[in-house]
This record gives structure tokens, sequence and C-alpha cells, in this order.
């Protein structure tokens, strides 16, 4: 079926020559060609003809040279600039790989000293390892300027890819070599087709010695079909790499000593931007950044035009509310940092000044006939969570802002960057409710603002339903799960338990491993990731991402056991401590400070328990009774995803700049004693 399938989208170019052979150097190839390179076992489709793609390329420039009927402005490209953005899963390897263009560019000294992951310049980012926000750079290669986007890898921060895809013609889809395409990798595939992006697909980390680049090149193409890509897009060019050492090739067992295949593929691959060489300026801001010393830095793609420094300009929306603005300062990405310049011409990547309120998805247009262009569609978020003021005994011990205005004046700062987030008022004055794409989506808010200086508490994360003709709907997300075939069964029993439906299992790469595919509401997902590595003994991947709103699943059980509920505050005690270690599992230790009604444990059977971890030994008939030895288990230590993945309805989360605690809700408290 799947070679009939081929056969059938392939009909309209069945007439195709034979692809080069794959030891066949990239120098040799056409610089204004994109045929596919692919070894001759592979089953995927063949190229088109070379004499079909250069009567189509040679339409498509007379095209673009023409005038247009109006007269007023031209189509034209840029033949020496490509616009491109690296998108791939989490932990498949892109930043790596734009480590090694940017050192192969010759961007940094010989004697200069690099970190890794050089894109990650923020802190979170490098302690987690993963991509959060979209950063600019760009290279020069044959003397062609290359802008590069390196986008985040997680499903939450789909918002950062979904905005830079307006600013680029073409994108990488870096594929790790075992893996193959996964949750991420379909949606920001899906995004770019939608776009009508050329695609370039990079297979990584193919010196791993389980890795299957063959079976990767076809599971790819395969999800090119499943998301309707037309004949073109099919037709992507493979490039083989390892990002870590810098080499690529055009097969995976003849790989160069450097990156030459890989920009070589961008240059014929990656359309040359269409600009209206006449028209009217036009930019649309797609992100933006902050300076202490320039104010706010709007960046976007010059679409149309020119951009001057000090010119002015009128910043328009879609709903035609324009107002005046002037162009303090102009920078272009060269390298790895940004350069100023006098002017820009369209088809560039730019950063401009002087427009202290400018906003993400406005446009920057001609003073006199400029108009808006269409404004950046970003996906509803799917989970909401409620912050409010700091009201437990420690407030103000150790933050900086503490305050509701405080606390709104930051989260309304934070819609300023973030499309994908959205920010109510709550029931209250000093509560507001907080909806994004995900818990970890909210949870690098949390973060951030507590490195701030800011004190608050959350409450626990709550799904966004929706009421479509009369039915109540609820969001759904795909789970793939890598998991041993031992503990497949425990796996299996948590999703089941959780209203998830099982849509595919398969071996994957390591022996013994299994990929389970699953649909699951997102309220089964919460708190899943901790139960199901306690599970797997430490050893499942699990990876989501949104799919669409379905009917409700019904009622899900997401936590079997209560917690252990401090009902006196004081410094706990090692006596106190022991006989408390009896009901549950702890999260303090002796001589920690507490208050009353903190969660200090996990009770080990359903329902909350109520008890004093600070009781002091009384000192009666001290010289019979030797002192004896004290043994405790180690206090078990939760992060802030894990807190937030913990609580329920009546729960809340205190975040200050040096702790995080759980604590009952005394509001929900007093509702259920009244």
């Amino acid at each position: 079926m799947q070679m009939q399938t081929i056969t059938l989208r392939a009909g309209p170019s069945a007439h195709r020559l034979a692809p080069p052979p794959a030891s066949a150097s990239s120098s040799n190839l056409s610089a204004g060609r994109c045929f596919l390179l692919r070894p001759p076992h592979s089953r995927c489709r063949r190229p088109r003809s070379i004499r079909a793609s250069a009567s189509l390329e040679q339409e498509v420039k007379e095209r673009a040279d023409s005038p247009s009927p109006s007269g007023t402005s031209s189509q034209a490209t840029r033949r020496d600039v490509r616009n491109i953005a690296i998108v791939a899963h989490v932990d498949h390897g892109k930043t790596t790989l734009v480590d090694s263009m940017l050192r192969q560019s010759k961007v940094f000294r010989d004697n200069q000293v690099v970190q890794e992951r050089i894109m990650d310049s923020n802190d979170l980012e490098r302690e987690r390892g993963i991509t959060i926000l979209s950063k600019n750079t760009s290279i020069t290669y044959k003397g062609t300027k290359i802008n590069i986007i390196d986008t985040p890898g997680h499903s939450d921060f789909g918002g950062e890819v979904e905005r830079v895809l307006n600013m680029v013609e073409g994108i990488l889809l870096v594929v790790d070599s075992v893996e193959g395409p996964m949750p991420q990798t379909r949606f920001v595939l899906k995004k770019a087709l939608e776009f009508g992006h050329a695609v370039v697909v990079v297979v990584n980390k193919v010196d791993r010695p389980i890795a299957r680049p063959e079976f990767v090149v076809n599971s790819t193409f395969e999800l090119f079909i499943e998301l309707n890509a037309t004949d073109e897009q099919c037709d992507f060019q493979t490039v083989y790499a390892i990002g870590l050492k810098g080499k690529a090739g055009i097969s995976a067992d003849n790989l160069a000593d450097d990156l030459g295949p890989l920009f070589e593929a961008i240059l014929r691959c990656i359309p040359e931007p269409r600009i209206e060489k006449d028209g009217a300026l036009q930019m649309l801001v797609t992100s933006t950044e902050y300076d202490e010393h320039k104010g706010r830095i709007a960046i976007g793609r010059l679409h149309a035009g020119e951009l001057k420094r000090g010119m002015e300009v009128k910043v328009c929306t879609p709903d035609d509310a324009c107002r005046i603005g002037k162009i303090g300062e102009l920078f272009v990405y060269e390298n790895f940092g940004r350069v100023p310049v006098e002017s820009v011409s369209a088809g560039d990547i730019c950063a401009v000044c002087g427009i202290n309120d400018i906003m993400i998805g406005e446009t920057i247009a001609d003073k006199v006939s400029g108009t808006a262009l269409p404004t950046i569609k970003i996906e509803e978020p799917t989970v909401r969570m409620s912050f409010s003021i700091n009201t437990s005994p420690f407030v103000g011990k150790e933050g900086k802002f503490v305050t509701s205005r405080n606390l709104r004046d930051r989260l309304y700062r934070e819609l300023e960057r973030n499309l994908a987030m959205k920010v109510e008022d709550g029931e209250t004055a000093d509560t507001f409710l907080v909806s994004g794409r995900g818990t970890l989506h909210l949870t690098i808010l949390i973060e951030n603002m507590r490195r701030e200086g800011y004190e608050f508490m959350i409450g626990p994360p709550k799904v966004i339903n929706k009421t479509v003709n009369g039915k109540l709907l609820e969001p759904y997300e795909i789970a793939a799960i890598e998991v041993p075939e031992e503990y497949m069964g425990s796996v299996v029993e948590l999703l089941g338990k959780r209203r998830g439906q099982m849509l595919d299992m398969e071996a994957s790469g390591p022996e013994g491993t299994s990929l389970l595919k699953y649909k699951v509401p997102t309220r089964g997902l919460i708190g899943l990731r901790n139960a199901i590595l306690t599970a797997s003994r430490g050893r499942a991947i699990l990876n989501t991402i949104f799919d669409s709103y379905g009917p409700w699943a019904g009622d899900i059980s997401s936590r079997d056991q209560g917690s252990l509920v401090a009902f006196e505050g004081g410094s706990t005690t090692s006596y106190a401590c022991v006989n408390a270690q009896e009901r549950g599992i702890l999260f303090v230790k002796p001589g920690q400070d507490i208050y009353k009604g903190q969660i200090v444990g996990i009770h080990q059977r359903p329902g909350d328990l109520a008890l004093n971890v600070c009781k002091k030994k009384a000192a009666t008939n001290v010289r019979s009774n030797k002192e004896t030895t004290v043994v405790l288990d180690e206090p078990l230590s939760y992060s802030l995803d894990d807190c937030i993945e913990y609580i329920q309805e009546d729960e809340l989360v205190e975040v200050t700049p040096e702790s995080i605690r759980m604590s009952k809700n005394p509001k929900i408290s007093k509702k259920k004693n009244n």
C-alpha cells in the first residue's frame, strides 16, 4: 500500500531520470537546481527530471523579472541572501549543528574560546539543555549571506517556531538518525508546509552505533505524504551529518570533512527571497528584544522597499490603527552579532530601534502609502494556571517584588514578547489567570520570575475546555513513549488509567525498546512524566505534542496518595521526622523552618494526614536514657516542575527566589470546613 501511495503521488512526473550516484561530490552539482541525491537502494520516490526543473526555474525567473500589471512595483529575487530556520524535535542536535556552521564560517577567531551550544545564551537554556527562545545569526558562504534562525525543539514553545516561519523561505529539518521523526518534528514540518516553504532534511548523528539512516529517510518521506505535501515538497534534498564533528555528505557512508555539502544544499534548494523591488516599505515585526540603552528592539524581515536609519515610518496593524514613528538605529545580523548599518534592502532580516511601543505582529510601513501585512496567527493555549500574591507566613523574607501590582506588571509585560501566552484577571484583585501551550511553557515563565526576585503562589494546572454545539470538548495530545519491553506493561497500565488510546506500537532503535504512540487527554498528561519514570526505573522517554480538541473523556484520577501536612509551625526535629517517615516520604529534613499548612511529605495512603514534624523529645530522666542513634531517610527533593505536577485542586506552590514550597490552599480549606 505504501508503494502504491508513493506511485500515485509521483504520477505527474513519472518520467524521471535516475539519481546521481551516492558518491557524487557536492561541487559537481548544478548551482541553480535542487534534485535528490539518494542511495540507489532507497525506496523513496525518485527526483524530478532535471529538464523539468530547469524549465520551471526559467518560468519562475521570467515571471519574477517581468513588471507587475499595475506598473507600480516589480517582483524580483535577491540572489545574495538565503533565509532559513533550523527546526527539529528536542535533543536532535540542531543547536550543536549551528555551532559547527558558525565555526566553519570563520565567525570566531582561531584563538577564541567558544563554549558549547553558543546560541543557547539564556541561563535556563544552558541548565535544562533545551532551546527556549528563537535566535538570529548569519554566515557568509561563497558570497551569499545565509540568515539562520535557531528555534526551540520542545512542543510547549511552538509559538516561537510559528512566528519565525514568517521570516524565511525554507527550513532545515534536523532528524535524529535513530529516533527518526518525533511528535515535534511533525508539528514544525506541518507549519512549514502550510507556509509553502522548501525543506532540506538533515539526518543528524549518523555516527551513532545503532544509526538507521535509511529507515529515518523513509519515515520522514511518509510523514511528508501524511501531511499532504506537494510533489515539489516531497522531492526534498537529504543531507547526512554529524553536527558535533562538523561533517556532512549526501551519503551516510561518505561524509565530507566539513559541512560543505550542507551549505551547497542550502544555496541550491532554498529559494531566494522574493521582494517588491520598487514597492512601498513593509516589514512585519516577528520578535522583540529589550536593551537597557537602546530600549525595545523590533526584529523582522523586510518584505518590500528600503529601510533607512533616521527615516520616519508608519506603524500599522491589520485593523488600520496607524501611528507615526522614527527609526533610531538599524542593525543587520552578521556572523554572531548585530552590526549597525545605514540602510537595509528588501529580503534581509534586520533589527530596528527607536519605536518603543512597537509590538509583535505590527507592520513598519511607508509613511505615505504603507499598508499593514497580515498579522501573525498563533494556536490557542491549552493549559491555565492561577498566579496570586504570596500569603504564607514567610512572605517577604526572600523576594523583592511581593505586591499584586508588581505581579500584574510583570505578567502583562511578558505578553509583549510571548504571543502564545494569555493573561486574564482572576476572581480577586490579587489573582491572575495565565494560559500557555503546556506546563513547561508556564514553568519557564515562573522560573524566570523567581530569578528576577518575584515572590508569589501558583495553583495547579488546568486544561482549557471548549463548548461546541452544546458538547464539552477538551484538548488531546499525541504521546510518544520509548520504553524497554520489560516495563511496557506498567506504562500501558498507567496510560490506560488516564484515558489514553493506543495508536501504534513498534520496535524502536535500541534492542528491546518499543515506541508506543497514544492519544491522551491533556488532563491525563499532568503528572504522568514522574509516574512513567517511576514505573520504568527512569528508563522511559516521554514526548508529547498537541493534537486536537475531542469529546470529554470522563473523570481521571491523577494521584492515588495524599499529602502529609504540618499542623504546627517551627523548626523540624530529628525526633519528629523519624516518627513521620513511617507515614510516608518526607520533603523536609531536620532543622528546616516550616509553617502551619505546609506540605511536608507524601502520605503512603489516600487522603491527607496532619502531623507535627517540629515535636521535640521530652528531656525527662536524661541520665538513665542514653541518646539513641537516629537513622533518617534521605528527603525527597522536588523541582518546580515536579511540584506543579504533584499539587491538586486544594494545594498551592509557593515560589520565592530561594525556595519552592507546597502548602494547602487556606481559602479552599475554609470552604470545606464551612
